[in-house]
């Protein structure tokens, strides 16, 4: 093996993830306030809050307590789509510790019936 080819990474060897400024406890406490955030956010045509329909495609917690969202609607033309973005950005916004919030509305992957939690298809009666 050449010197150049003691340094290669192995493509099997992810690179290892840079530690959270944030200790582990309080991003678990984060984690499930802003789950129970999005939790008390519903679509006005559904009775199933925006978590259990399978809307929050991602979540991420910077350094900074930034949080970001990745999230869809039910359908692009939703009447709510200029409304649910800022609904979802005060919850959050409200979780002690959280320093902003930044909510992207996407339609790639569409969202269907097989993103909602058991607990939605219970409530909507959609076995």
């Amino acid at each position: 093996m050449t010197e150049a080819q003691d340094h290669i990474v192995s493509p099997e060897t992810p690179p290892a993830a840079p530690a959270s400024a944030i200790p582990p406890e309080e991003i678990a406490r984060l984690t499930d306030d802003i789950t129970a955030a999005l939790k008390t956010v519903y679509d006005p045509e559904i009775p199933v809050d925006i978590y259990e329909l399978g809307l929050i495609y991602k979540v991420d917690i910077e350094d900074d307590r930034q949080v970001s969202i990745e999230m869809t609607l039910t359908a692009p033309g939703c009447p709510v789509a200029g409304d649910m973005p800022g609904w979802v950005e005060n919850a959050v916004g409200a979780v002690p510790g959280v320093s902003g919030v930044k909510v992207n509305l996407v339609f790639d992957p569409p969202w269907d019936h097989s993103r909602m939690s058991d607990e939605a298809r219970v409530a909507l009666n959609m076995w």
